[in-house]
């Protein structure tokens, strides 16, 4: 091998395996087929960055699929996320998710229970109700990970 088709394959070994190209989380999101607020969610998150693949399911499915993953109907919205064992419930802002990412609480993984308006997904022009972020730990008792106002 010559010294000009070492350095190559030796550059393209750094530029593949470093950081620019680490994976991307991918979350699976559960979803009514009919539910325009979850689609406008999911592109929320796809613009922060975030690769999604979305399911419909139907709602004794998707209800079925929240209760095993530890989501009561106390903290439930309309669609539900998983990404790297993490639960994601609702309207959760996409910066909230990746602070999740970053920090990795041990946790179930976090909910906006409800649908308030002005979350993302469920923008009303002007309209925003404040709410929070939840992170729901391991015995079903919540705190509050993030407020929006």
């Amino acid at each position: 091998m010559n010294r000009r088709n070492f350095l190559l394959s030796t550059g393209s070994t750094v530029l593949v395996s470093g950081p620019a190209f680490a994976a991307t989380p991918r979350m699976k999101v559960l979803k009514s087929p009919t539910c325009g607020c979850c689609s406008a969610w999911i592109t929320h998150v796809q613009s922060a960055g975030l690769s999604v693949d979305a399911q419909d399911l139907t709602q004794d499915a998707l209800w079925a699929a929240k209760n095993k993953a530890g989501i009561t109907p106390e903290l439930s919205s309309c669609h539900t996320g998983f990404i790297e064992g993490y639960v994601i419930e609702g309207h959760v802002p996409a910066a909230d998710i990746q602070r999740l990412l970053a920090e990795r609480p041990d946790a179930i993984g976090l909910t906006v229970p409800g649908m308030p308006i002005g979350s993302p997904g469920m923008e009303m022009g002007n309209q925003r109700d404040a709410f929070d972020t939840l992170l729901v730990l391991h015995n079903g008792e919540t705190t509050v990970f993030e407020s929006h106002t």
